[in-house]
This record gives C-alpha cells, sequence and structure tokens, in this order.
C-alpha cells in the first residue's frame, strides 16, 4: 500500500515538474509564411499551404517563378537557420542559378506577425562540357539584405 502512494507521489511530481515546460512551449507560436523585399527582389515562403505542400515565389526584375513542394524547394536546418534553396536558372550544359532564402528562428509569442530581416544569396554555379574549363573557382556569389515579416496563419 505505501509503496502505491510512493508511486503516485512521484507520478504527480513529475507531472507537476512537466507542467512549466509545457506551458512555455505552448506558447511558442512559429511562423509558416515569410514575405521579404530586397533590391528589385521579392519573396514569398510558406512552410505549407492549403495542399499541405510547401510554396515559393521569387520575383525580381525579369521573371516571376513560382516553386511548389519538396522537390522544387529544398530546405536545410542549420545553426544559422533554415536554408530554403530554389533553382532560379535551370541550364543542362553551362551551370545553374539559385537562390537561397535564410530563415531566422522566429518566437511570435502572443502575436501573429513579427517583423524579420536576413539575407539571400544568389548563387552562380559555372559548368562546361570541356573539363579543362571547370578549374578554379565554380561557384560565385551575390547576398541581398531582405526586411518583410513572418506570420502564422491558417491555411
Amino acid at each position: 500500500m505505501q509503496t502505491r502512494n510512493l508511486i503516485g507521489s512521484f507520478t504527480l511530481g513529475m507531472l507537476l515538474t512537466a507542467i512549466p515546460v509545457l506551458s512555455a512551449r505552448a506558447s511558442e507560436a512559429v511562423p509558416n509564411l515569410y514575405q521579404f523585399q530586397g533590391k528589385n527582389v521579392n519573396i514569398t515562403y510558406s512552410t505549407t499551404s492549403f495542399t499541405g505542400k510547401p510554396l515559393f515565389t521569387y520575383k525580381d526584375k525579369q521573371q516571376t517563378l513560382n516553386f511548389t513542394g519538396n522537390e522544387q524547394i529544398r530546405t536545410v536546418e542549420t545553426e544559422i537557420g533554415t536554408l530554403v534553396t530554389v533553382t532560379i536558372r535551370p541550364t543542362v550544359d553551362t551551370g545553374n542559378t539559385l537562390f537561397t532564402l535564410i530563415v531566422p528562428r522566429v518566437n511570435l509569442g502572443n502575436s501573429q506577425s513579427a517583423t524579420v530581416e536576413t539575407k539571400g544569396i544568389t548563387t552562380t554555379n559555372r559548368f562546361s562540357a570541356i573539363s579543362k574549363f571547370n578549374q578554379g573557382q565554380t561557384q560565385t556569389y551575390t547576398i541581398i539584405h531582405l526586411t518583410g515579416t513572418a506570420q502564422a496563419v491558417a491555411f
């Protein structure tokens, strides 16, 4: 009988210890929609959508590109945030151009949106079918400052 009370007290104690941790995490609101503007670039990224797939729109002076799903939108969790990459200029024989959005961690708290600053990186990958032209640096980078909002929306 005493063992039962000891186990019950232990279980209750563990439950009461866990409650503050659960409450603190419950108030952490994570955004699922990001909208950014930079010099001649507009980016919209949602981690999900009505279909359940992520969406990414890249717009510059020359083009508007829409990407859907994990095949077109590649994400990597890193210590500096989530790197979200899309191919903005695919080519078969001369390389390609990628755009990577650095999505910082954002806690919305009790708010539905927050102002966010980050960077976008355009990577030009140089490639030639002639192997002697593939020597030296084959990637170049252009970094753009982006400002915008992170929001929690219902899809």
